[in-house]
């Protein structure tokens, strides 16, 4: 899934291109909406998106000044213009700063299809040519490494084998700990291909003892290296690789349980407010209110409404059963207007209306 944030100052249009982006593309989920350049650089600066659509024209920051931006703190993230006719020239500058693609206002579902399927193609295949490219800069970073893997291999002296994938993978892991910034939107890919590679090249072929490996030109042929494979040393790199996907879901899962627990808690404080929405829970985080309402019910199994109206009926519960409130003051407290709602909402939460409950804890 690809995340977008949508820079706008007009909240009609904001809404509009979320609903048409998210309905034209199953690989689209717009994670963020902000009404100028300077909120989306704040909301960037802990969150992230792999691909910005902004305006031209904004207050505070227009949206020339965001692209440049954008490039000079995360290259590698590709803009989309959306501008009205008026300001193609404009969108000419934005292309020359490096977006990808412009819109033109009014925006026409099949334009945005378009433009939406050839930029996130360009970002899949940009992010593969990158994973490579990193992969080989570390190799060569690490030279004096890789070249105590040839030697180890070259002389047989496979006892020592088993230190050096240790070492390879302390290695690994404190490049992808120090890089996390920049792996971010890579790093998946990066190890897939660590790990596809390592798949692709653990055929179990046997080595007569005492054969010579024949390096003598530095080279490793692959179905010599792939005698030593059957050793098992490489079947731990693999289970390394493995346990560097696992700590980088980590770091992701701690991101998700911390904007759980902001939801939350935004929704015990504010519960008994009657003008309470899902946008203003959106905005307190952060996000969009789809993608907001999309993470949480992956993560709780429930709707951030359904929260709310728990939230709500067990705050019901408790002044039932500890104050002498009024039905209808209990829930014009909890932001219903509405007794007689309030009361089916009641009962489809504990099985029974407010005032059976109430009678029965008196029997």
């Amino acid at each position: 899934m690809y995340r977008i944030l949508i820079v706008d100052n007009s909240p009609i249009i904001r809404s509009g291109l979320t609903k048409m982006t998210e309905r034209l593309s199953d690989e689209a989920l717009v994670s963020g909406t902000v009404a100028n350049g300077v909120q989306a650089l704040d909301w960037l600066a802990d969150r992230y998106a792999d691909l910005c659509m902004t305006d031209i024209r904004m207050p505070v920051m227009d949206g020339l000044a965001l692209i440049g931006e954008i490039n000079r703190r995360y290259p590698g993230m590709p803009s989309i213009i959306v501008s009205s006719y008026d300001e193609f020239s404009y969108a000419k500058q934005g292309m020359a700063l490096g977006a990808v693609d412009y819109l033109l206002k009014p925006v026409k579902p099949e334009d945005l299809g378009r433009v939406l399927d050839k930029t996130l193609t360009h970002i899949r295949h940009s992010r593969q040519h990158a994973a490579k490219e990193l992969l080989l800069q570390h190799l060569i970073a690490h030279k004096p490494l890789m070249d105590r893997w040839v030697e180890q291999i070259r002389y047989n002296q496979f006892e020592s084998m088993p230190l050096l994938v240790v070492d390879t993978l302390e290695l690994l892991e404190q490049w992808v700990e120090s890089s996390y910034h920049l792996l971010h939107p890579l790093a998946m890919e990066w190890l897939r291909l660590v790990a596809g590679e390592l798949r692709e090249s653990r055929a179990p072929l046997e080595l007569p003892e005492g054969d010579d490996l024949g390096l003598g030109e530095r080279v490793i042929a692959r179905d010599k290296v792939r005698a030593y494979f059957r050793l098992g040393c490489v079947r731990r790199l693999e289970d390394g690789a493995g346990h560097l996907f696992a700590a980088l879901q980590g770091k992701r899962d701690n991101q998700t349980r911390s904007m759980m627990s902001r939801i939350k808690d935004y929704l015990h404080a504010r519960h008994a407010e009657k003008s309470l929405n899902l946008q203003q829970v959106a905005d307190h985080v952060g996000f969009s209110k789809n993608y907001m309402s999309h993470l949480f019910k992956q993560e709780t199994g429930t709707t951030v409404w359904s929260y709310l109206v728990g939230i709500r009926m067990q705050s019901a519960r408790d002044m039932l059963l500890h104050s002498n409130l009024k039905l209808y003051e209990i829930a014009d407290r909890l932001g219903y207007e509405d007794a007689v709602y309030f009361s089916r909402l009641f009962k489809e939460h504990y099985g029974m209306t407010p005032i059976e409950l109430k009678k029965r804890m008196e029997m």
